[in-house]
């Protein structure tokens, strides 16, 4: 009797465990839906927290690895405005130009932006004036293009609107050279003892493919007391002052020589500011690249083929972007020879005078190379018209003089001279 008094005190307890767990069941049963019920399903959604969980942990660990991370630091770079008051201070001849070379610098910057947006703002075809008709060819019968025009009237401005120091400017997209005056629709612009010369932009047809581009430019001194006319221009590349170039490519680069060296300035995309990258530039004294237009090859004159092909037999490598600054630009760094000779068809080369060759060969030899036509040397040239044009070989100083010897074995008067010989 003790023991059946015992079970019947503790039941009515279990009775309420069991009431309350078949009530929880039901609960859950009539909380989760009745489709696709089952083992699998538990299965996915404990998966599906898993990978939540995973991710959730991976996501907490790449943020912490990049906090992590120590953040690149700016080189402590002297900035292209600092560079030219302390050149411009230790050249006191150069303290005009000072005010000019800042805004060339500025319109390398306008022209790279427009240059980054030709694919996304439709800058591409030919330019049309006002009433939508296209312009006319240029003074070398090309058609020009709406970049081509920007980029020209960006140079332009930079020129004639920084000052009373360039008195008038001739540019490779124009016909005739225009007096600032003209350019700034003012008359208070008629004044300066400098021109300029330029090629506003180098390659054009680069940028279709997002290849390598640039442009040139050469400040000269006219002469003193003398009438400032398109005649100005017609004198030989020692007048010269200061050139440079601005090169667009993987990063945006300006090279310049005021006939003391020549340093080379990187675009810092962050500040939009040119840093000193490149000091005192020197080219290598002797190369392994040399850059020509092979497709030309059987239209060189003899010396030219025999060159290329001797260098073909060494260690040699040919590099050819198809624009001036790009191909320079690597000769410069990493020594070798550009070469733009003259051919069956074009006599007297490609490249003209006063807004390329001239411009180049005066950085070049600034900074330790040469500059030839293969016959003499570059800068000694006298211009006769401003669009004039001149064969040119550009690069290290043993690679020119190479050259050189070929033109001076095989020109028609050494031919003749070995054959009397025979």
């Amino acid at each position: 009797s003790t023991i059946t008094h015992h079970n019947s005190r503790h039941q009515p307890r279990k009775t309420m465990q069991q009431l309350l767990s078949t009530f929880l069941l039901v609960l859950c049963l009539a909380l989760v839906p009745t489709s696709g019920f089952g083992p699998q399903t538990w299965n996915r959604r404990i998966r599906s927290s898993s990978i939540r969980d995973e991710n959730h942990i991976r996501g907490n660990t790449m943020l912490h690895a990049l906090k992590s991370t120590p953040k690149p630091q700016k080189k402590k770079l002297k900035t292209f405005q600092r560079y030219l008051e302390i050149e411009c201070w230790k050249q006191s001849n150069m303290r005009d130009l000072e005010p000019v070379l800042r805004a060339v610098a500025e319109s390398c910057k306008q022209i790279n932006r427009i240059i980054q947006r030709a694919q996304t703002d439709d800058l591409f075809g030919a330019a049309t004036d006002k009433n939508g008709e296209q312009l006319e060819a240029n003074v070398q019968g090309e058609v020009q293009q709406q970049l081509d025009v920007l980029c020209n009237e960006y140079m332009l401005r930079a020129f004639c609107g920084s000052g009373n120091c360039i008195q008038m400017v001739a540019s490779e997209e124009e016909d005739e050279a225009r007096c600032c005056s003209d350019v700034m629709a003012d008359s208070a612009f008629a004044v300066g003892d400098y021109i300029a010369a330029f090629d506003p932009i180098d390659g054009s047809k680069n940028i279709d493919s997002s290849l390598p581009l640039g442009n040139i430019f050469a400040i000269y001194k006219k002469q003193p007391g003398s009438e400032v006319d398109e005649s100005t221009f017609f004198q030989d590349g020692n007048a010269m002052v200061a050139a440079g170039y601005c090169l667009f490519s993987a990063s945006t680069v300006l090279v310049l020589t005021m006939g003391s060296g020549v340093d080379g300035f990187t675009l810092d995309p962050d500040s939009g500011r040119f840093l000193h990258t490149l000091n005192d530039i020197r080219i290598p004294r002797k190369g392994s690249i040399y850059s020509f237009n092979e497709a030309n090859y059987r239209d060189f004159d003899e010396p030219v083929q025999r060159y290329l092909d001797s260098v073909k037999q060494g260690s040699s490598t040919a590099r050819y972007i198809g624009a001036l600054v790009g191909d320079v630009h690597n000769i410069l760094i990493n020594g070798g020879l550009y070469g733009y000779p003259a051919t069956r068809k074009n006599r007297s080369g490609k490249l003209r005078l006063l807004y390329e060759c001239a411009p180049m060969a005066m950085l070049l030899e600034q900074a330790g190379g040469a500059a030839s036509t293969g016959t003499g040397r570059v800068l000694d040239v006298k211009a006769s018209e401003i669009h004039q044009r001149t064969p040119v070989f550009l690069g290290s100083v043993e690679n020119v003089f190479e050259l050189d010897q070929f033109y001076s074995y095989y020109s028609e008067d050494g031919e003749k001279d070995e054959d009397s010989e025979e």
